[in-house]
């Protein structure tokens, strides 16, 4: 059976000195310390992450899909580089610059990847020229946004051309989580990682369902990382909420959360089979789509191992899961 996965993250081998050129720091650049590893540094000297090189190779990626029978994988850039907290101008050049990236490798290489690009979304109408060329220009498959825009939710209302936008050009969004919410209040355990993460992505779902987002564009395919966050896992309190307390949760939209279950998509990274199982039921098999996180730890190492060793899912629901619902997603054959 194919599978595709849709959750992947990948970095140009070499990233400009964006300190240099913008004349501020914040910005991620990659210290090749030793052979195949190297340090994700911000330009002010702090450590985020060490990576290996299947995290900036390509034929080291495919070498390691080919191990697992892994068909295709969908590239996005790591959330760090989204940027938001910079000027919008220069967070733009560094936007092309990945897209660029991006680009050029699923174009090298287009039996083995899609591609999602990146854009300076803390100005909206700075980002729809850069969302014209990547889908126009560069051939990419969609884009990756955060969870929020710098604190700013996405049930903004400075989005709303740009959802417009987004629906007219009919390109899929998969959202991530970042810079999570309380992570100064959890700097122990990888807290932020294990509790905040899936609050962000509930975050997400809950300001574009209570503002209407989904109601008046949905057209708009949107996907959420590791499986929807807690969000599936609080759908009754959601809802809840929204019964009991209307006159909080229900001002910009009348309809009940639950409407939208089956409206978006989800990824199938949460690491439990009896979570995914209780997944496919809230959600629907053909909107859950194979993510692994691929290639940082709290992912999935072999995409897909999860799905295919169950035995509480039918044939039916696994093809989906593998395969099906992301080319769906994605618009492809």
């Amino acid at each position: 059976m194919q599978k595709i996965d849709l959750h992947t993250h990948i970095l140009p081998e070499k990233i400009p000195k964006f300190m240099k050129q913008f004349g501020y720091g914040g910005f991620v650049e990659l210290i090749h310390h030793r052979p195949g590893c190297a340090k994700m540094m911000k330009d002010d000297g702090t450590f985020f992450r060490e990576i290996e090189k299947n995290c900036w190779c390509p034929e080291t990626r495919i070498k390691e899909m080919n191990n697992i029978s892994l068909h295709k994988q969908v590239l996005s850039t790591v959330p760090v580089m989204f940027n938001y907290w910079s000027k919008a101008k220069d967070n733009l050049e560094v936007a092309k610059f990945l897209n660029d990236h991006l680009a050029e490798i699923c174009q090298k290489y287009p039996q083995k990847f899609f591609g999602l690009g990146t854009l300076p979304l803390q100005d909206p109408e700075l980002s729809i020229p850069e969302l014209h060329r990547l889908k126009k220009e560069l051939k990419l498959h969609g884009i990756q946004i955060g969870s929020h825009i710098n604190g700013m939710n996405l049930s903004d209302k400075k989005l709303l051309p740009f959802w417009q936008e987004v629906s007219s050009l009919d390109i899929p969004i998969f959202v991530h989580p970042w810079e999570m919410m309380g992570g100064s209040s959890m700097t122990e355990y990888w807290l932020p990682w294990l509790v905040g993460m899936p609050a962000e992505s509930s975050r997400a779902i809950c300001s574009l369902i209570f503002s209407g987002v989904f109601e008046k564009f949905p057209k708009i395919r949107f996907c959420f990382a590791h499986g929807g966050g807690s969000f599936p896992y609080t759908i009754g309190r959601i809802e809840q909420g929204f019964l009991k307390r209307p006159d909080l949760c229900a001002r910009d939209n009348p309809h009940n959360p639950r409407k939208y279950l089956g409206h978006f998509y989800v990824d199938s990274l949460v690491h439990d089979e009896k979570n995914l199982r209780y997944l496919i039921d809230v959600i629907g098999d053909e909107f859950v789509a194979l993510g692994s996180d691929y290639p940082f730890p709290l992912g999935e190492e072999v995409a897909g191992e999860l799905v295919e060793n169950t035995k509480l899912l039918s044939a039916n629901e696994k093809e989906w899961v593998l395969r099906k619902s992301a080319q769906k997603f994605l618009g492809v054959d």
